[in-house]
């Protein structure tokens, strides 16, 4: 069984995904209001399945609960201060690897919604950014888990218009 946590934006969407996947417990967080949210996302709310919470302080799951983090449209409102904290704390969920979905390549903006929640846009960070960011945070990229994202994105003609980085996990 793989446990799996997605953070970010549509988490209410994905992980009803996630959970019709055979050997997946999927979890997730909400990092914006829910309030426009439709009754399915509420009721996974009422649950304990998806939280909505200020990802800029520590979740409240014990260490290595999950074996893949999933982390989409989140880290990109973040000041470094904050990025910093929230990547180690994500980090501290994931006992195998940790997969980061950010903006850049095709320099999308930031949902009108989601700029309010924040009070600020997004700020789309290079990936020689990032690079810097892993060495400096001790992260180290998951080479295994990029060879497979990339196999299995061609086989599927899938062309990611973001960053996708996997990670690690603090061992």
């Amino acid at each position: 069984m793989h446990k799996v946590l997605h953070v970010g934006p549509d988490t209410c969407s994905i992980v009803s995904k996630l959970m019709k996947e055979k050997d997946v417990e999927a979890w997730g967080v909400e990092p914006y209001d829910i309030e426009d949210a439709d009754m399915a996302c509420k009721h996974l709310v009422r649950k304990g399945i998806v939280r909505v919470a200020d990802i800029k302080f520590p979740l409240p799951y014990r260490p290595k609960s999950f074996s893949l983090t999933i982390i989409s449209d989140a880290v990109d409102y973040l000041s470094p201060k904050y990025l910093n904290k929230t990547l180690l704390d994500l980090a501290r969920l994931s006992a195998d690897n940790l997969v980061i979905f950010t903006g850049y390549p095709d320099k999308s903006r930031a949902k009108l919604q989601h700029l309010s929640s924040f009070g600020r846009p997004a700020k789309l960070r290079s990936a020689s950014w990032w690079a810097r960011f892993f060495v400096q945070t001790s992260f180290e990229e998951n080479e295994a888990a990029m060879t497979k994202f990339v196999e299995a994105a061609s086989k599927g003609s899938y062309k990611p218009k973001c960053q996708v980085f996997h990670l690690n996990s603090y061992q």
